[in-house]
């Protein structure tokens, strides 16, 4: 079944896009959490009106794209996020929600399958390739910090995923000590006997 995405799913796809997924999949997650519509002929249509309208905004010439990347690399952009006390984000950062900072911030349009990112799920500084044009590729600066905070240093933030990822570990070693164990099953075996022996014949006692 194709269905639209009305916003980033990971590993599945970026808002706006058209994917295939399984009927159950879309008709019991998908649909009903408002995370994607059926992909319709008329929706179809609409999406690639827009990709035509996007495109009008990009670079036609490499002297247009490398005034473009030169604008892209003095940027860094500012994320605001939610997170847990070792880093961990309430939530994502994708590149449709860099897309939409940059047209928002900057009123540069920019495709967000441009962008050479995985979805952000940590606090940290981030640097994104972006392709402007063949062989011109921009450098934007990411910083996605605790909502109001600075940004800890490099060092903290390396020992904060260290400590995530320990605690992560304990917790799955201390699962699996939890679980019951399974005995296997006893093989039945037969019962011991004595080894067999030649019976000889008692001799006759000597007459007197």
């Amino acid at each position: 079944m194709d269905v639209i995405l009305r916003q980033d799913i990971d590993k599945l796809g970026l808002r706006g896009e058209v994917v295939h997924v399984a009927r159950g999949y879309a008709r019991n997650f998908l649909l009903p959490r408002g995370l994607a519509e059926l992909a319709t002929p008329a929706l179809v249509r609409e999406l690639e009106k827009r990709d035509a309208q996007r495109a009008r905004h990009e670079a036609k010439t490499a002297d247009e794209a490398r005034g473009i990347a030169k604008r892209l690399d003095a940027l860094e952009l500012r994320f605001d996020v939610t997170a847990g006390p070792t880093g961990s984000l309430f939530g994502s950062v994708t590149a449709t929600n860099v897309a939409d900072r940059l047209w928002e911030q900057e009123k540069l349009r920019v495709d967000r399958r441009k962008l050479q990112m995985d979805t952000i799920k940590r606090i940290g500084r981030y640097t994104v390739p972006f392709e402007v044009f063949t062989d011109v590729v921009a450098q934007l600066k990411l910083v996605v910090a605790p909502e109001g905070e600075e940004l800890p240093p490099e060092e903290e933030l390396a020992a904060l995923e260290e400590q995530e990822r320990a605690e992560a570990e304990a917790a799955a070693a201390a699962a699996a000590a939890a679980e019951p164990a399974v005995l296997e099953p006893e093989l039945e075996t037969e019962p011991e006997t004595a080894p067999p022996f030649d019976a000889k014949p008692a001799e006759p006692a000597d007459e007197a």
